[in-house]
């Protein structure tokens, strides 16, 4: 019988995790209350066929009820000019909650889910499934609308910080 190694500690996890540049994201709901979302890194898709997504949501942000109870998600992938968006889901701006969503930035899909105007990329969903893990759910999607815009550089999120394109400026 073998052990059972002990995992990791948190602070080596998401320093090695930060060696990983990801696309910034916001994840967003319309919530009973309002336009709900926040600044994702944890989204990735699971199969093409049929067009599947999932989101990481932890149990302490505010747009997971919005997405439990309407069933749906958009996750929009942010462009290096939308560093205000970021700022303003990540908590840097002293905006919360809908007051978020500059209403000339947002429109929707076929959801009803707040889709950024001006992202990279979007993927509508529905909720198929959800999986937790800890304090995490692990939000599966069956995607029904897309938009890809097809120029434009990244937000990138690399070794804890934010850059604007794929060169950094």
């Amino acid at each position: 019988m073998t052990d059972t190694p002990a995992p990791i500690d948190p602070g080596t996890f998401w320093r090695t995790l930060g060696a990983r540049a990801t696309g910034m994201i916001v994840v967003t709901a319309a919530g009973d209350a309002g336009p709900a979302g926040f600044l994702g890194l944890s989204a990735a898709h699971v199969t093409a066929d049929p067009a599947t997504m999932l989101v990481s949501i932890d149990a302490k942000t505010s747009a997971l009820a919005a997405v439990l109870a309407r069933r749906h998600f958009a996750v929009n992938i942010l462009p290096a000019e939308a560093a205000h968006v970021a700022d303003a889901f990540g908590g840097k701006s002293g905006l919360a909650g809908a007051d978020r969503f500059v209403p000339a930035e947002w429109t929707t899909l076929a959801t009803g889910a707040p889709v950024l105007s001006a992202a990279l990329g979007v993927f509508d969903c529905v909720v198929d499934e959800i999986v937790t893990r800890g304090s995490i759910s692990i939000v599966i999607g069956t995607v029904v609308a897309a938009r890809s815009r097809g120029d434009g550089e990244p937000l990138v999120f690399f070794r804890g910080k934010v850059t604007t394109g794929l060169t950094g400026a």
